[in-house]
């Protein structure tokens, strides 16, 4: 049992936040170099790990298909809300893409499965001034991205990995994947998808980590 293990969950939340402020004020991890993701499979300063690592702010929600809801809203012109029962029913797609954490692993070949992030965003329809997307998960985190990375035909909303269905402790029952952009992007037990017009940074954005995130530019704070 490590130290961190005799902490109450609140205080082991402040620690884990305090020291990842720390990393964004030392710039730990960087390298200084950029890769180009046509070519070079696995971005700068980073390492493969063949298990999946679980990461989160120290609690884990249970969110069961009686609590569940979905809304995707904001600047759109027909804002959506579903059941767990209505999500099933949407198109589904399956799609292979590689995990980069900002805490230097990768994870090659994960098989997702879920609704495309293109199905959603066809059915409320994005006004035209919108711009961005903040994405709102069951344990209050948020995360932002730029429209034109959440509009891409590899980001989904996954309920499965590998052919098994997404566990809690990495944001089963639904959480985001986008693979161009470090995976704090790529939120869990994903609530609501709010689509803006105007730009706003989430939880570890406030907090000196890289407004966009890409890990070939080694966009890890900023």
């Amino acid at each position: 049992m490590g130290d961190d293990d005799t902490l109450p969950a609140g205080r082991r939340r402040d620690k884990l936040i305090a020291t990842k402020e720390a990393w964004a004020r030392q710039g730990r991890l960087l390298t200084g170099t950029a890769a180009d993701p046509a070519r070079d499979r696995l971005p700068p300063g980073q390492r493969l790990v063949r298990d999946w690592p679980i990461l989160d702010l120290g609690t884990q929600p249970r969110v069961t298909p009686a609590k569940f809801r979905l809304d995707i809203d904001g600047a759109v012109r027909r804002p959506l809300s579903l059941r767990w029962d209505e999500y099933l029913t949407l198109p589904r797609t399956e799609l292979v893409s590689d995990i980069h954490c900002v805490t230097q692993w990768s994870r090659y070949d994960n098989r997702w499965s879920g609704v495309a992030a293109r199905t959603l965003l066809a059915m409320v329809e994005a006004k035209e001034e919108a711009r961005h997307v903040v994405l709102h998960a069951h344990d209050g985190y948020t995360t932002n991205v730029r429209l034109g990375d959440f509009d891409q035909p590899d980001v989904l909303l996954a309920d499965s990995w590998n052919g098994a269905t997404l566990s809690p402790e990495h944001g089963g029952p639904l959480r985001v994947v986008i693979p161009r952009l470090y995976f704090w992007k790529s939120a869990k037990w994903v609530r609501r998808v709010e689509i803006t017009i105007a730009d706003r940074p989430g939880f570890w954005e406030q907090r000196g980590y890289h407004n966009t995130g890409d890990p070939w530019s080694e966009q890890r704070y900023g």
